[in-house]
């Protein structure tokens, strides 16, 4: 049937996914009773060698073959069971899930019949979305989509107690039977390692692919060897980190080609430079995964029958953001013009560059063969060998402050001394601590330190300054140029055309805004026609890059991405001093790229309390590419220098991140007056601490991707939350709503645009930016809502147990904080459970509704000493179904934004956490290293050594 309407003869039995264990199996028993089915009629032949023969709709995965069990997906024409056979998700959910297909239909001898799965009123095929809902005379349950199908009032049919068709990761029992304990008995027993290897055949394009034939091949999968903390010399360095870049690369190459957007509608604008623009919208409100980063290249194709095939290449110069959902792609100039009178059925294509990971691959050669790559001090730092400390004679200035940026506090003052002073710093800024001005001010005074000492011969030395994202980049480009530096922003080709505020800088408008005679006129020729013959094309070429080189030559500051320090325009320039901002954001590999152009002097700043680099591959991140360079010196012994003054949190936001994260240092620089709004009718629980953990009991839902969750009573009450703030007079920039999901994150935004409490700001509600807690690192608003999403039967919080990303969330609020979440799944992990015991303390742990908030009594569960933590291949497996950490638009991450950050257990050790920042956890790990540097030494280098060294070193930290 085409819509899933259907009899029922009993509709509380159906609702019953909410039974246990005992009523299931009646219900299941009954429902096959009544149906007259027998289980043996559907059992396999036996062929003549004795091997039981299977019908072709058996599992994929492990042979169960019952016609009530089984889902067709109708995109691969694969069967599988609703089993989910010592797993965490079914067998048909997690093909669905790995495979990113949506669509399904029942078997023809099921109960229900050969029925595809829509929603009845829009015909939506993604059972991700879709649930059920009883009609009003309790005869018939009618299948209708999450949004907005059942969100709309109907009066045959009751919305309020629609279900999700899965739950659990698993099908609801009446729309796929779960087999058996004697059908699960005689299953073939599958692991989730086989699952994955079997998807990645399919995958590419091997369907006839089955776990039998993977098992039958010989050979195995080659090892991958962990980091070490010390390496011998540069080439073990090189051979260690190479591999682990060449597997993220692969990673990433593989994602980014298969990442295809089919039959999707442009709309066409010309831009200021008369090139063309296509912008597009994805289907639906998530992104299904998509990791795209502004100045990414796009193929764009349309082919129809009634014209010439078209093809046209462009880059991303415009990401969805709160204001739109659509992508925008400028052209590039064509001899062919695009067919701007068609809007339908394009097809964009991303093409992969592997620039970033080139340059990495390049810095590890030029450090392992180069003498010259940087100094002794830095070389030996790098490598983790004992190194006596130097310091710099160099003249100090009697006042550290500048005129132009505020006053320098007492830890600031000490981390630009100090760091004027040695050839090596780590500066660690914790949230709101002034991390840039404190840069801007010890690059200034190295340029006026470097121009006394230079002044003479006329040699000025210039700074490279540079970050892992262009965001930050460019903030600190701009506090550079306030203070009156020569600042010149290089920036790569694909993004030029892209708005900046640091515009006026970058090196290719400097050339347009100074070029003069032949330069000029080729560039307005260029403009004009688009394209310029082979003669004047090389002209161009040679007169920009002299106009490029000339305006190097003259500028202080060089300012670029860490990847970007590897462009050609660099290749030859030397670099003493190197700063580089938010270091802890990037592999080490990425960090070497600026460091190998001659540093004498490197100045790392970050926070490796925060979110640590984006990796994608799980096997280099688990082999150490996702620790950090920041984290490794930190480890090693060198002891960051501490911003300890925060100035953006009311002091009751900061109490608990000092405690927690900061062994207690932050002090506030403003008072809770001045963190304060006045009149505010907000429900806060205490008046004088603008914070709340709200206790809300939805369940978790599988997201319309199939890789993120949502949970829909906290998206409701995010709503009622940013009301009730309109109505205090706040605007929509000063609200910031974070979630660790991305189907979170997409149902927050469509369920605003659909319901708005107050009609006459309903624009007001979409204008509020709703994102990851990833995206929000670095950034900061007045207030800040936290929707936690995770609520299931296991308790299993996935990427919320990483320490490091509860401290980003907690820490973007200026004036007030509410977090949203189920307090009972929450604290089973040992870190949530200190924060509801430090709000419950405080009077903030509040339930009810948001007009008669009550403290609550919730009992907060108690934490095993094991965290209740479950085997690790369990947990893998669960970690496999919270792949999406962050919103799928990249930024301008290098690299991507997939999961980002450490992912951590759920149970965290209190006796080993905060980890890096407490005097026992460096003293443990220095007797740890001082043992396995003895051990290492009277060893040989080879692999068996290294492996055998580092693996003991890793399971002696419980890493």
């Amino acid at each position: 049937m085409a819509d899933l309407v259907f009899a029922q003869q009993n509709v509380s039995d159906i609702e019953g996914s909410n039974l246990d264990d005992s009523e299931l199996q009646y219900f299941e028993s009954d429902v096959e009773h009544e149906a007259g089915y027998e289980h043996d009629h559907d059992h396999g032949q036996i062929d003549g060698s004795g091997v039981a023969e299977l019908p072709p709709h058996a599992c994929a995965y492990c042979g169960i073959h019952s016609a009530n069990c089984v889902v067709k997906c109708n995109t691969c024409n694969k069967w599988f069971c609703n089993s989910k056979n010592n797993s965490s998700g079914s067998h048909i959910v997690t093909h669905l899930v790995m495979s990113r297909h949506h669509a399904v239909s029942l078997h023809e001898d099921s109960d229900l019949g050969d029925t595809t799965l829509e929603c009845y009123n829009c015909g939506n095929k993604n059972v991700f979305i879709l649930g059920f809902v009883s009609a009003k005379q309790e005869s018939i349950v009618v299948i209708l989509c999450r949004l907005p199908c059942a969100q709309q009032k109907d009066v045959n049919w009751d919305t309020s107690n629609w279900q999700a068709l899965i739950e659990e990761r698993q099908f609801l029992p009446w729309v796929a039977s779960i087999p058996g304990e004697e059908e699960q008995i005689e299953a073939r027993m599958v692991t989730y390692q086989q699952i994955a290897k079997l998807e990645a055949q399919w995958r590419l394009n091997r369907p006839e692919a089955t776990i039998d034939e993977l098992e039958s091949k010989d050979g195995e999968e080659e090892e991958i060897l962990p980091i070490l903390m010390r390496y011998h010399d540069a080439y073990q360095y090189q051979r260690s980190f190479g591999p682990l870049v060449k597997l993220e690369a692969d990673y990433d190459k593989n994602l980014k080609e298969s990442q295809a957007l089919e039959h999707i509608q442009v709309t066409w604008a010309l831009g200021l430079n008369n090139r063309h623009l296509a912008s597009f919208a994805l289907s639906t409100f998530e992104s299904n995964g998509l990791k795209v980063a502004t100045g990414d290249e796009i193929v764009l194709r349309h082919s129809s029958m009634n014209m010439e095939p078209w093809e046209g290449k462009g880059f991303i110069v415009r990401l969805p953001n709160k204001f739109h959902e659509t992508f925008t792609l400028e052209l590039l100039p064509s001899k062919v013009q695009p067919p701007t009178h068609l809007t339908t059925d394009f097809t964009a294509e991303f093409v992969w560059k592997g620039t970033s990971y080139d340059r990495m691959q390049h810095a590890l050669r030029v450090f392992a063969l180069e003498k010259e790559s940087c100094s002794g001090y830095i070389y030996h730092k790098l490598l983790g060998h004992d190194v006596e400390p130097i310091e710099f004679d160099v003249k100090l200035p009697q006042t550290f402050s500048h005129p132009k940026l505020t006053e320098l506090n007492a830890s600031q003052a000490n981390a630009v001394r100090t760091v004027l002073q040695r050839p090596l710093s780590l500066i660690q800024g914790p949230p709101g601590t002034g991390k840039t001005v404190t840069s801007a001010t010890i690059v200034y005074h190295l340029i006026k330190m470097n121009k006394n000492k230079g002044g003479a011969a006329g040699v000025q030395e210039k700074l490279l300054v540079c970050a892992p994202s262009n965001v930050a980049v460019d903030h600190l480009a701009d506090k550079l140029d306030l203070l009156g530096l020569k600042v010149v922003r290089l920036t790569a080709k694909s993004r030029e055309d892209v708005e900046s505020s640091t515009s006026h800088l970058s090196l290719h408008n400097l050339v347009n805004k100074s070029a003069k005679g032949k330069l000029k006129k080729l560039l307005r020729l260029r403009d004009e026609l688009g394209e310029l013959s082979e003669q004047d094309s090389n002209a161009l070429f040679k007169a920009v890059r002299a106009s490029e080189r000339k305006l190097i030559s003259e500028c202080e500051v060089i300012c670029c991405t860490c990847v970007g320090a590897g462009d050609r325009r660099l290749e030859k320039m030397k670099f003493r001093t190197v700063l580089i901002d938010e270091s802890t954001q990037a592999s080490e590999p990425e960090l070497l790229i600026p460091m190998v152009k001659g540093a004498k002097q490197v100045i790392l700043v970050g926070d490796h309390q925060q979110l640590g680099p984006v990796i994608l591959d799980k096997k280099a991140g688990d082999a150490g590419l996702k620790q950090s360079l920041f984290e490794r010196l930190v480890v090693l012994g060198h002891v960051p220098i501490r911003l300890e003054v925060q100035y953006r949190m009311n002091p009751c936001l900061s109490e608990f991140p000092s405690n927690m994260f900061y062994e207690g240092s932050l002090q506030n620089g403003v008072t809770v007056d001045q963190r304060l709004l006045e009149n505010s009718t907000f429900p806060w629980p205490v008046r004088n601490h603008p914070m709340m953990f709200w206790c809300n009991y939805g369940r978790e839902e599988i997201s319309g991707s199939g890789n993120s969750f949502l949970n829909r009573v906290e998206a409701m009450n995010v709503e009622r939350v940013i009301t009730r703030l309109f109505r205090d007079g706040v605007t929509p920039d000063q609200i910031g709503v974070i979630t660790p999901y991305e189907g979170q994150r997409a149902y927050v935004v469509q369920y605003m645009s659909m319901n708005s409490t107050l009609a006459e700001k309903k624009q007001q509600y979409l204008d509020v930016e709703v994102t990851s807690v990833d995206a929000f690192q670095g950034r900061e608003k007045d207030f800040i809502i936290l929707s936690c999403v995770r609520a299931n039967e296991q308790q299993i919080i996935g990427f919320l147990s990483d320490p490091r990303r509860l401290n980003v969330a907690l820490t973007r609020a200026k004036y007030g904080i509410v977090i949203l979440g189920n307090p009972r799944a929450l604290s089973r992990n040992a870190l949530w459970n200190h924060l509801l015991v430090h709000f419950r303390e405080k009077g903030c742990l509040v339930d009810g509704p948001l007009d008669n908030l009550q403290l609550s009594m919730v009992q907060l569960n108690s934490v095993k000493r094991d965290g209740g933590q479950r085997p690790a291949q369990a947990q893998r497996r669960l970690d496999a179904f919270d792949t999406e950490s962050v919103v799928s638009f990249g930024g301008d991450r290098t690299g991507g934004d997939g999961a980002g950050g450490v992912v951590t257990q759920e149970g965290v050790n209190p006796e080993m956490w905060p980890a890096l920042g407490s005097s026992k956890y460096s003293s443990n790990f220095a007797q740890s290293l001082n043992k396995l540097n003895d051990e290492y030494e009277k060893k040989d280098v080879d692999d068996e050594s290294i492996l055998n060294i580092t693996s003991a070193f890793a399971a002696g930290l419980g890493i």
